[in-house]
């Protein structure tokens, strides 16, 4: 049967340099193996401009096929068509636990942490100029950038410029994932 293949990074980081993708990679493995799912071979969903070969990286080509489930197993996307088609729902797009993201919704905690750290375009391929280097980077006068992953813009609005879940805006800085609404969490899809 299904089991947990894709969450919200619980954690995050002051900054946009997350050790690369092998940095972003551990840390999704760590939060899998934290909750008994780390027989798998996590990913984050990020793409870079120069992989391990130096060619750039997509993060579609990253995660597998699908489909993937959250951690209550209920199915996020069966394929990578409908994941890239679908919108951010903070009901689906869980943390590893379980947990809902701080986002645009009634009764969530503050501050708002649904800025998730992507460097991606809505078909899931590289955003030039918005990878922070890689995921290496401090630099405040970079930024990442970010989809929603509660699928909602400011005070909850449902514009479909909102929706993505992958690719809506800029954050505020490479050095800073707090300003709009972030707290440098990732994506983690298991890949097999």
């Amino acid at each position: 049967g299904p089991s947990l293949s894709f969450f919200v990074s619980s954690t995050g980081g002051a900054t946009a340099n997350l050790g690369g993708l092998a940095g972003a990679d551990q840390r999704c493995q760590d939060l899998a193996d934290a909750v008994g799912a780390g027989a798998r071979t996590w990913r984050a969903y990020l793409s870079v401009e120069k992989g391990p070969d130096g060619e750039p990286v997509n993060a579609r080509d990253r995660i597998g096929t699908g489909p993937w489930y959250n951690a209550k197993l209920e199915m996020v996307a069966a394929d990578l068509e409908e994941l890239h088609t679908r919108p951010g729902d903070y009901t689906v797009f869980l943390d590893e636990n379980g947990e809902m993201v701080p986002g645009q919704w009634d009764g969530s905690p503050t501050p708002i942490e649904h800025d998730i750290l992507t460097g991606t375009d809505r078909d899931g391929t590289l955003k030039v100029g918005y990878t922070c280097e890689d995921w290496t980077s401090e630099d405040p006068a970079q930024m990442a950038w970010i989809g929603h992953c509660d699928g909602r813009g400011p005070n909850q609005n449902m514009d479909e410029m909102y929706r993505p879940w992958n690719s809506v805006h800029e954050n505020g800085s490479c050095a800073d994932t707090a300003p709009k609404g972030g707290s440098g969490r990732i994506y983690c899809f298991a890949a097999d």
